[in-house]
């Protein structure tokens, strides 16, 4: 540390994994925005990701919260937000939001849209995993023609629910920050919006390459007219971002108030390589740039997918750089503004590199089995079931 700090700002409270945190749950959020362009927009082009888009938010939901769970001194006493709610608590409201979410939205949609499959192959498939469709189907196994049109209709009125929850759901946690007036480099009312946009952005950018990916592993052709229209709303949703981002800043500098001198110096220093490099340049502007060629000039198959593919990466790591910024750049400088303190990322902690990384590529893991499960393209054993 340097210069004057208070005692209890020496050490930093908010981990990596309160990084993680913003970051897995945007992503969820963008996932089903993405999906809810099928189902809802009617974009037709996109339809080949809208259940992988499904699929993944619920992969991501499903670890949101750990972050939090092993951030806490006794992650087993979490449970008792739901017995005792404290509704002016917008952190305590979470595990509400949350279990909203997660079962009355994303989990019954999903049941829905696989309902007729998971009927066919709970009466195809054998052994263990016979009975484990047997329970998904929770006792409804009429796939008649009036059924599956009722089921289609109730699932676009939970997709439509589903929208301002997913932007609650995520627009929340920007609430949390930008509430805490006693630290400039949150308290903005513009916090939550940007949240949002960029939770869009980066969810978008994680199913595109999750479906480019796939797909090169199944060895099966990547649809070029899917890709392009799932680029081309990125594109358009990163350009509002951005902006959003940019009024902010200008706020900032136009207001210039006492803290700006220290949010100025953060900027230069401590912060340089996170925001300045990775977030702006790297992370914002180069994939900007690219995505703007892709309109206006015409590329061939293979460049636009190599272009989308780098940008949908530099995506992700500017969003996990802007999370990185507010959650611990918001630390790394006194109230008084006249000290200035340091975050190591341990390596082996219950809060460290290794544990964050973990949380990281679980999602994965949990992604995996879904796709074992509930096949998301055509050719499932549920489609040679009914045949």
């Amino acid at each position: 540390m340097s210069g004057y700090m208070y005692p209890n700002e020496i050490t930093l409270y908010w981990s990596v994994l309160i990084v993680l945190y913003p970051y897995i749950t945007g992503l969820v959020a963008g996932a089903f925005i993405l999906a809810s362009l099928e189902r809802v927009f009617r974009v037709e082009a996109v339809k080949p990701t809208y259940r992988l888009a499904l699929l993944t938010a619920m992969a991501f939901l499903l670890v949101a919260p750990l972050p939090l769970l092993f951030h806490l001194g006794h992650p087993e006493r979490s449970w008792e937000m739901y017995f005792t709610p404290h509704s002016t608590s917008a952190m305590a409201m979470f595990g509400y939001v949350y279990l909203w979410y997660l079962m009355a939205v994303l989990s019954f949609e999903i049941w829905l849209d696989y309902r007729r499959e998971i009927v066919l192959l709970s009466q195809s498939s054998k052994g263990l995993l016979r009975l484990v469709y047997k329970i998904m189907t929770l006792g409804s196994t009429n796939i008649g023609e009036r059924a599956l049109h009722i089921d289609e209709r109730v699932g676009w009125i939970v997709t439509l629910i589903g929208i301002p929850s997913a932007f609650l759901l995520h627009g929340y946690v920007g609430f949390i920050f930008g509430s805490l007036k006693s630290n400039p480099w949150w308290s903005s009312p513009l916090t939550p919006v940007v949240f949002i946009f960029s939770a869009m952005v980066s969810g978008i950018a994680a199913v595109m390459l999750i479906y480019m990916a796939i797909t090169k592993l199944r060895r099966q052709p990547i649809d070029t007219r899917c890709v392009d229209t799932v680029a081309m709303y990125m594109f358009y949703i990163f350009i509002i971002d951005f902006s959003l981002e940019m009024l902010d800043l200008v706020h900032r500098i136009y207001e210039a108030d006492e803290s700006f001198r220290s949010l100025n110096f953060m900027a230069h220093t401590k912060l340089f390589f996170s925001q300045i490099v990775l977030q702006m340049f790297l992370g914002t502007l180069l994939p900007l740039i690219l995505l703007f060629l892709t309109q206006i000039v015409q590329l061939s198959e293979i460049a636009r997918k190599r272009i989308y593919a780098f940008s949908g990466c530099m995506i992700l790591i500017s969003v996990f750089a802007m999370r990185w910024n507010v959650v611990i750049g918001g630390q790394l400088f006194s109230k008084s503004f006249l000290g200035y303190t340091t975050y190591k990322v341990g390596l082996v902690t219950h809060e460290g590199l290794l544990v964050a990384l973990g949380l990281i590529l679980l999602p994965l893991f949990f992604l995996w089995v879904l796709l074992k499960l509930l096949p998301p393209w055509s050719e499932s054993g549920a489609s040679a079931a009914a045949d």
